[in-house]
């Protein structure tokens, strides 16, 4: 069964792995390590999973076309991530919309650049990747504008869960075996040549290794930890634009700018949830924790839509957020084994990471081996299930015996409210049963149903609802 460590319960005994932070990398790495037969805690300084960097992303399941070389951490990962994605979603209920990409050239020197980028996509092992041009393009697409010249067009791209995914991850990484700790941040730690001892909020852990998952704040835990950090997290801000659900026709496809040295631009996308997704804006900024949305980026954000597919400007916007990524003065990922001391880091995982996240697991894995590491795998591997809040699916409202709607934006029903409530992996948070389900989420951002929530919600959340109706 599944442990989630109360307050009392921190074990005295030696783990083998603790890893850092709850995203969606910590959550894949816990994976990996339970399912090798790895005693794996996870800790986390939030009340629930997914609070920090990877809450906010376009959920694109990146092919690696336009990624660094061959033989940089990022590729490697990304590759392996992407393909044991499409090996394991089914099998734990994960969705998988297979749209496909076009980047698209608005000027002559665009459509030259088009080439490079067909050459690197073909360098990074996506043959697939073909330039069309505009007729092909509207043929494909007939909402984009009649300005558009050509496209590199990318068939692998996909879309997912951002959510459902790291979900799955740390729930099967429990079933197997593994353990987390929430609200539970790392104070300090020392390497005494055989075992870290952490200091943490809710008391002292031991464990044989540590890997950091910290996202926002690697390089503090590599400081913090090890006294010093080879990089130096450079918050970058991307703001989002959600079109309503009548937008959805128009849009076939991922729409992709040619990316520039410092972003790969505003994309234009459908989303798993039946929504057209816009964003997002590249900010740096000294805040690791500021996700405040403005008027002025997000209006631009929907005047760039309407310039793409004009018939956007018919249409209402849902929702607006904004995510952090954690960029560092790196191109590449930062993945390093700090020899001797038994630790490594992950830090650097930018905009790719809800991608590669199972291909960054299996790398540091691998290397663990490599070292001379084994573990007992269990004989049998659980694959969990998780709940199916997708629109390329049946959902639980066309169901018998659902217990009727209470989100009628996004229909999601008491059921699955309660199910999320009571599961194995029940938030802690009201915005964790909003990730879970997506009540609150749609049109009316909540108006309707949060009273019902909390109502549902009552003394099953460790966060007050005072506090997460504010």
């Amino acid at each position: 069964m599944p442990e989630i460590l109360s307050s009392e319960s921190l074990p005295a005994d030696v783990f083998d792995v603790v890893v850092i932070g709850a995203g969606v990398v910590g959550c894949a790495m816990a994976r990996r390590f339970a399912l090798q037969g790895a005693r794996t805690l996870v800790i986390e300084k939030s009340m629930d999973l997914l609070d920090g960097a990877s809450k906010g992303n376009s959920a694109i399941l990146h092919t690696g076309f336009d990624a660094p070389a061959p033989g940089s951490q990022e590729h490697g990962c990304l590759v392996d991530g992407y393909n044991e994605y499409r090996d394991i979603h089914a099998q734990l209920n994960l969705p998988l919309l297979e749209c496909g990409a076009l980047v698209l050239a608005w000027s002559d020197e665009e459509a030259e650049r088009l080439h490079i980028l067909r050459q690197n996509a073909h360098r990074n092992g996506v043959i697939s990747a073909q330039i069309i041009d505009a007729k092909q393009v509207r043929r494909r697409e007939p909402e984009v504008a009649d300005s558009v010249l050509a496209a590199l067009e990318i068939p692998g791209e996909s879309i997912i869960d951002p959510w459902s995914a790291p979900y799955a991850y740390m729930l099967q990484a429990l079933q197997n075996g593994a353990s987390l700790a929430r609200q539970c941040a790392l104070i300090g730690g020392r390497f005494d040549g055989e075992t870290w001892l952490l200091e943490t909020s809710r008391g002292k852990l031991r464990s044989r290794l540590v890997i950091n998952c910290a996202g926002l704040y690697g390089d503090h835990i590599n400081r913090l930890l090890v006294g010093e950090s080879d990089f130096g997290i450079r918050p970058r801000k991307g703001q989002f634009v959600v079109f309503d659900k009548s937008a959805r026709p128009l849009l076939h496809s991922i729409l992709l700018p040619v990316p520039t040295e410092i972003t790969k631009g505003i994309v234009v996308c459908p989303t798993i949830f039946g929504n057209v997704l816009v964003g997002p804006t590249a900010e740096e900024q000294d805040s690791r924790s500021d996700a405040r949305v403005d008027s002025r980026e997000l209006q631009a954000l929907v005047e760039r839509a309407a310039q793409i597919l004009p018939a956007l400007s018919k249409h209402g916007v849902t929702a607006t957020y904004a995510g952090i990524r954690p960029a560092s003065e790196h191109k590449d990922y930062q993945i390093k084994w700090y020899q001797g001391q038994r630790y490594c880091c992950v830090g650097g995982i930018r905009s790719t990471g809800l991608s590669a996240a199972l291909g960054i697991a299996s790398r540091v894995h691998r290397e663990y081996c490599d070292q001379g590491n084994r573990h007992t795998a269990p004989e049998k591997w659980i694959w969990p299930q998780v709940a199916g809040i997708a629109e390329t699916a049946k959902r639980d409202w066309q169901e018998p015996g659902n217990d009727g709607i209470v989100c009628h934006c996004e229909l999601v029903t008491r059921r699955e409210i309660n199910q999320a409530l009571d599961g194995p992996l029940a938030p802690d948070t009201l915005a964790g049963l909003k990730r879970r389900t997506r009540a609150g989420m749609g049109r009316c951002q909540g108006f309707y149903c949060t009273a019902e929530l909390c109502e549902l919600a009552e003394e099953r959340l460790s966060q007050s609802l005072a506090v997460a109706r504010k």
